[in-house]
């Protein structure tokens, strides 16, 4: 039996792209041993990216349209894409960029490492045709993210991926915000194995990229946060706990050291050191308060899936 493969291709504002798109991946589906369908999910556009695809969904049987009515966000618009792929069956998911800056004809590539073992493949942009800006702010990225991370990989953030049904499920609750980008550090951390393929990346068919400086420092924010959910979601009173005591701690020996000091004689109240101990004390009592507190939601969320 063919494998049921699922393209996702996110759109916002790509009505002069997706003609040459989406045909472009309907032939390579052809020329491979799958039951292979497109899903072009329009987010919110305001060209004619729902007629144009509406048109081509007429033209070819694989390609279907989800047009959301308002602009969501690309991993909003992902975890749209996967749900209903994953509804349809899908044995395997792909994500593509609907700009044309990602070759279909390499698909087979990616395809190929997942039959090799590993269960989500990224194809990695060795050589960007980007901007200047734009190619060196997401090589400090990427390196940042590897690090911070510890997952495998040189180019987290490419939209070119492939993964078995089971990545998808899983890390589809992460889809949200911009968390697409860490798809790969999500399923590493998930215990799922990841590789990359080196693919050639193209210039943009046409319009202007949606993206802007701005996107790479909320990369690192969001990068922080999904290592916080990934390390500490079942157990936030460790993360939380640990600094009230260590705070505590720390207020508890500066008072200590302020009493032996008040015993000897000497006036305390003026020094700066009574108001950072009763700061630390009082600081570290809350978070405690509030690690035991964020674990309480965890036991009811757990017990409410029982």
């Amino acid at each position: 039996m063919a494998m049921n493969l699922w393209v996702v291709v996110p759109a916002l504002n790509e009505a002069e792209n997706l003609p040459i798109v989406v045909p472009s991946i309907v032939a390579e589906l052809a020329l491979l041993d799958v039951d292979g369908h497109v899903l072009v999910i329009d987010d919110g556009s305001t060209d004619k990216t729902r007629e144009v695809v509406a048109d081509l969904a007429d033209r070819h049987r694989e390609v279907s349209l989800i047009s959301l009515g308002r602009n969501q966000g690309k991993a909003p618009a992902l975890k749209i894409g996967f749900e209903r792929a994953l509804s349809e069956g899908a044995d395997v998911v792909a994500m593509m960029d609907a700009d044309g800056q990602d070759d279909p004809a390499e698909l087979s590539l990616l395809l190929a490492r997942l039959a090799d073992g590993a269960d989500l493949v990224t194809g990695a942009r060795t050589i960007r045709n980007d901007r200047f800006v734009k190619k060196h702010t997401s090589r400090l990225y990427n390196g940042a993210t590897g690090l911070l991370s510890g997952a495998p990989g040189k180019d987290f953030n490419s939209g070119f991926k492939v993964m078995r049904a089971d990545v998808a499920r899983h890390a589809s609750p992460m889809l949200y915000g911009e968390l697409h980008r860490y798809l790969t550090v999500v399923a590493h951390w998930l215990g799922f194995r990841v590789a990359e393929v080196t693919v050639q990346h193209h210039q943009r068919l046409h319009g202007k990229s949606k993206y802007g400086l701005a996107r790479f420092w909320r990369g690192f924010v969001d990068l922080v946060t999904v290592r916080f959910l990934m390390t500490y979601e079942n157990r936030p009173s460790h993360l939380f706990g640990g600094i009230g005591l260590a705070s505590l701690a720390a207020g508890g020996l500066a008072m200590g050291y302020l009493f032996v000091q008040k015993v000897s004689g000497e006036a305390i109240g003026g020094r700066p050191l009574l108001i950072a101990a009763v700061v630390l004390a009082l600081g570290g009592l809350q978070l405690v308060l509030f690690g035991l507190l964020a674990e309480l939601v965890v036991y009811v969320r757990h017990r409410g899936r029982a």
